[in-house]
């Protein structure tokens, strides 16, 4: 990339981990993959507890292979041939985790996380119940505001994950959120993190790639 088209965005990226900071969250910005999971690695203990919510950013840089190491406890969602009954049973288990692993929606540089989740249980995670929660993300995921992020999960998030799950919802024809009342609609809880009470509870690692949608 042009190095003065990377100055602004790690400008944006800056102003964001300062936002965050201020917001009783933990920034890091790191240069690529190798960097995050190192980070990560730091910021869990072998033995611990560890959980994740739907995220493609944490397939697409590795932490899924990480966590499936042998060093951690990992309560794994994807494991195949797994009931929705024992998924479910994860995503009860995972509210005890020691650390809880996602992506997020967006990150406005006002140091808010938002996200639109289907079930509830990638976001009342976020909100409650894990020890620790570390938050992947693509410096795409960086919005100027609230009134972005809701703008990026109709024009982005919200048609791509249709996609991916081959859900017959109206976006995935228009590439655009028509805030549909179909029954498979994905679109239903919806949180912003404004500030956190416990100041070493939540950690965004920015990664300076696109990624995720």
């Amino acid at each position: 990339m042009d190095k003065n088209a990377m100055f602004v965005i790690e400008e944006r990226v800056k102003r964001t981990i300062d936002s965050l900071e201020k917001n009783n969250m933990s920034g890091y910005y790191v240069q690529t993959e190798e960097e995050a999971l190192k980070k990560i690695e730091e910021l869990i203990s072998e033995g611990d507890t560890v959980s994740v919510g739907g995220s493609m950013t944490l397939f697409e840089i590795g932490v899924i292979e990480l966590l499936r190491n042998g060093k951690y406890n990992f309560l794994d969602r994807y494991q195949v041939g797994l009931s929705p009954a024992e998924i479910k049973e994860v995503f009860r288990k995972s509210f005890f985790a020691d650390a809880y692993f996602t992506g997020t929606n967006a990150i406005t540089e006002n140091g808010e996380l938002y996200n639109v989740d289907g079930n509830g249980n990638r976001v009342a995670a976020m909100l409650y119940g894990p020890d620790k929660v570390i938050v992947v993300a693509g410096r795409n995921k960086i919005v100027k505001d609230i009134d972005q992020a809701i703008l990026r999960v109709k024009e982005m998030a919200a048609p791509a994950n249709n996609v991916r799950l081959n859900r017959d919802n109206p976006c995935t024809m228009t590439g655009y959120c028509m805030d549909c009342t179909q029954e498979s609609r994905i679109c239903n809880e919806y949180t912003v993190i404004k500030r956190q009470g416990n100041k070493n509870r939540i950690h965004v690692i920015i990664i300076n790639k696109e990624l995720g949608y």
